[in-house]
């Protein structure tokens, strides 16, 4: 990604650092040594052009190692690598952690405790969002200085919830009731002002359309937490809330068209091709010229996203939250870890109780190559430990796949075009498998963004008959650089109105969703002697034998899945049988038993 600048963090917290040196060896990534000077200064004599490089992000995600074994202008990788290293063994690359240790008091004894007014309704929904709205003292720093939260209680279900600063003195805690009655809570604070204060309202039964948060159902499929199944018919666009009014609101009306219910968004901006934009907010106070106030978030900015996020859900659509990503020229991928931790606690804060939110650690997380592997493991507590409702969470690739068996991780999120391995990684996971990403359909330079419209919906379907479920995305040139997969606006490709239809098959079938009826060789889903479809792909039989149960009769149609037509054939089949076909691509044959 040539020309992302590396923005060097600002710090204004009071609080003491603890800086963990470590000596650069080959295996260092270059961007850790790329982000201190004088380990600029030096690789910039080893490699001149290096800032040059087409996707400089890659680079800086490698070893240096690595990069002198793909480097064929070095006659001597060897040598190249001998020589920079003892020119770096002077240089000390340290990381920077504070102590994770709780504020003090904020106030002194004379403040009376629960001495502000509490604003929250008296009911509230089943899985909707109940807020309590406190003012209180705005001195100092709130966003650091000050605890809160609630725990809340019916019968004997007890949560713990934590609450967060949204300027102007105001504090927020947000909670969504998983049970009907009446819940009672009390406020907890190192904050004399906002502590002990106690509530009660009545959970009323969840309107029409309100199904709850996602849940895994199955093993390898979801379900809605009132048990209505639930298929994630998945989108990307990375960064449509960074974007004008007029443009965010035509993204909206643009879903609401389609059968998308899922979309991929990223929480911070992004830079890369087609985003060289500046976004409108931030997510800190300061500025990109003088610094970012990493202590202090910009409570505008959130809430902008928690609006579009309420939009998405009244369209029924789930907002998979991409916490991380490496397209970056404004420092957010470089974040001090302590940074991190409290942006995770301030995001779930204020974010766990919309029920349509799925977490993604990361886009690409091995692009990020200022967080270790370890990294991962800790923002996966973090999450989970602070999001009360168990949304579902995962992690998205660039090229290696991450360890899915990790207990907090519920679903696999992967960036892999051969979506015919999905059985494969099922066995191997044991948990739903998401492709996320499975290339674009589109006509930009890069090879991710060319597909046609035929072969990403031949993905969609080998991917769903394989028990998996494919990702959309668009990518087509336009002079403005609005291109759906970062952007949002309006999609021009012929997939999506396919996609749909692969969506109505699959909501059909006797179990509201497809597992495979493993075949090496072809592509057959269904339920074993009650339900068969059997998908052709880019094959094109004129007619096809098949063997069956003798004494099991079934009816038989065939879906032209690019013309999204179903046929039925006349007559009842039983045993072997030959049925005749179109003779072209992306034809598939209904089985149902009668």
């Amino acid at each position: 990604m040539n020309g992302i600048k590396q923005q060097s963090p600002v710090y204004s917290s009071k609080i003491e650092s603890e800086e963990v040196a470590m000596k650069i060896t080959q295996n260092m990534k270059i961007g850790n040594i790329w982000f201190n000077e004088n380990g600029r200064s030096i690789i910039r004599n080893y490699a001149p052009d290096i800032e040059k490089e087409p996707l400089f992000i890659i680079i800086q995600a490698s070893t240096l190692a690595e990069y002198a074994s793909t480097k064929l202008i070095h006659p001597n990788p060897a040598g190249w690598l001998k020589d920079i290293l003892q020119e770096l063994e002077d240089v000390e690359i340290s990381r920077e952690w504070e102590p994770d240790t709780p504020p003090p008091p904020y106030e002194d004894s004379s403040v009376a405790n629960g001495s502000t007014d509490l604003h929250a309704v008296d009911f509230a929904e089943k899985w909707s969002v109940f807020e309590i709205e406190l003012r209180g003292p705005s001195h100092g720093n709130p966003y650091m200085d000050v605890e809160l939260g609630a725990q809340f209680t019916c019968g004997g279900q007890s949560v713990d919830v934590r609450g967060f600063y949204d300027g102007e003195g105001i504090y927020r805690i947000r909670f969504m009731p998983l049970a009907e009655g009446e819940w009672v809570y009390r406020t907890t604070s190192n904050c004399r002002t906002l502590r002990g204060i106690e509530g009660r309202f009545t959970c009323t039964a969840p309107k029409v359309g309100n199904h709850g948060p996602v849940r895994v159902a199955d093993t390898f499929h979801f379900a809605y937490e009132d048990g209505t199944r639930y298929l994630p018919i998945g989108t990307t666009c990375y960064v449509w809330t960074h974007q004008t009014e007029e443009l965010e609101e035509q993204t909206l009306l643009t879903l609401a068209e389609t059968a998308f219910n899922k979309i991929r968004m990223c929480i911070f901006p992004k830079s890369f091709i087609f985003n060289e934009n500046e976004p409108l907010r931030y997510p800190f106070m300061g500025s990109l010229e003088e610094g970012w106030d990493f202590t202090r978030f910009n409570p505008e900015y959130f809430q902008h996203l928690e609006r579009r996020i309420a939009d998405l859900g009244r369209l029924g659509i789930e907002a998979d939250l991409i916490l991380f990503h490496p397209y970056d020229r404004w420092g957010f991928a470089t974040m001090a870890p302590s940074v991190d931790r409290r942006y995770l606690q301030y995001i779930t804060a204020r974010l766990s109780a919309f029920r349509n939110v799925w977490w993604s650690l990361a886009n690409e997380h091995e692009l990020l190559w200022d967080k270790p592997d370890e990294d991962w493991e800790r923002f996966g507590q973090i999450v989970t430990d602070n999001d009360p409702y168990g949304h579902l969470i995962s992690i998205h690739n660039f090229v290696n796949v991450f360890d899915y068996s990790r207990p907090w991780i519920t679903h696999c999120s992967l960036q892999k075009s051969e979506t015919d391995r999905s059985a494969a990684w099922r066995k191997q996971w044991g948990k739903p498998i998401v492709i996320d990403e499975c290339a674009y359909e589109g006509n930009i330079s890069p090879f991710w963004g060319n597909i046609t419209g035929e072969d990403m919906v031949r993905r969609f379907w080998e991917g769903a008959m394989r028990g998996g479920y494919a990702g959309h995305g668009e990518t087509y040139f336009d002079p403005k650089d609005i291109l759906w997969w970062s952007k949002g606006g309006v999609l021009h490709g012929s997939s999506p109105q396919r996609i749909k239809f692969l969506r109505e098959v699959i909501e059909q079938a006797p179990s509201g969703v497809l597992d495979p009826l493993m075949n090496e060789f072809e592509f057959i889903a269904g339920v074993k002697d009650e339900f068969y479809l059997y998908y052709f792909s880019s094959r094109q039989p004129c007619y096809y034998d098949f063997i069956m149960k003798p004494g099991s009769f079934y009816k038989v149609e065939i879906l032209d899945t690019w013309n999204m037509t179903i046929e039925e054939v006349d007559g009842i089949f039983e045993g072997g049988f030959q049925i005749k076909l179109p003779g072209r691509s992306y034809i598939a044959v209904r089985l149902q038993r009668v």
